[in-house]
């Protein structure tokens, strides 16, 4: 989650909601191995949301991770309960949510860009809705599927796959704010209207991935209302009176 936007929006929703003496800071960290000592330098921290690129190396700090992040193995969102940690990750939530407003039938076959960590909550979405898919990775001999997925090569897209896959959803950080002159390396000349392509980068509004798109009549989408659904999602996981089962 934006860093940007996390502490401007849950201090918004601390004076919304008359709670005092609490804050939302940002806590940049050089490696995972400095999670243990965040938390005993700030004994009063209650909970965490997880950025690129640690939703993944975070999982063997946790005590108690939900069945999604068990399955994904992926976390982005952490509550300290009896000075245990509990994991979530509300980007399945998020996405599913989000993704969905412009989904048509016929996007009914897509491609994943990206092998991450917010990669394997989009696996987990498209498992779920009965999207079938594949990943593209820059090196897909390191990149892994949690459902065993094809994983190909950018050097493999072509107009066929790319006219066969009707859903693109790049979860790679191409794109985002200050690059803004990059995008995936997918042929786009052969993208259609048939097309729907998400970004789950939202800085800037419209990456050229989605302009791109755009110029060719595709349905294009950024994530950004996928931020804020997260962004609920970990304030329920943090107001509840106990831990939440997901």
């Amino acid at each position: 989650m934006s860093h940007s936007f996390s502490q401007g929006f849950f201090s918004k929703k601390f004076l919304q909601e008359n709670i005092q003496n609490v804050q939302y800071e940002n806590f940049p960290i050089a490696s995972i191995n400095e999670l243990n000592p965040l938390w005993q330098k700030h004994p009063t921290l209650e909970g965490i949301n997880v950025t690129i690129p640690y939703k993944k190396e975070i999982i063997p700090f946790i005590q108690y991770p939900s069945s999604v992040v068990e399955k994904i193995k992926a976390c982005n969102c952490i509550r300290k309960f009896n000075n245990e940690l509990y994991g979530y990750n509300t980007d399945v939530i998020g996405f599913e949510k989000s993704l969905i407003l412009l989904l048509k039938p016929h996007h009914s076959t897509a491609l994943i860009l990206g092998t991450g960590g917010a990669a394997a909550a989009v696996e987990y979405v498209l498992q779920k809705l009965a999207i079938s898919y594949q990943l593209v990775s820059r090196s897909n001999q390191e990149a892994t599927s949690i459902f065993n997925a094809p994983i190909i090569n950018y050097t493999a897209l072509n107009e066929e796959m790319i006219q066969q896959h009707t859903l693109i959803i790049n979860t790679s950080p191409i794109g985002m704010y200050p690059n803004v002159k990059d995008a995936p390396a997918i042929p786009y000349e052969s993208i259609g209207t048939n097309h729907y392509l998400y970004d789950l980068v939202y800085n800037p509004e419209i990456t050229l991935f989605l302009e791109k798109g755009k110029q060719k009549g595709a349905a294009i989408k950024n994530g950004l209302d996928m931020l804020h659904i997260q962004a609920e999602e970990s304030w329920a996981i943090w107001n509840s009176v106990s831990p939440i089962q997901q």
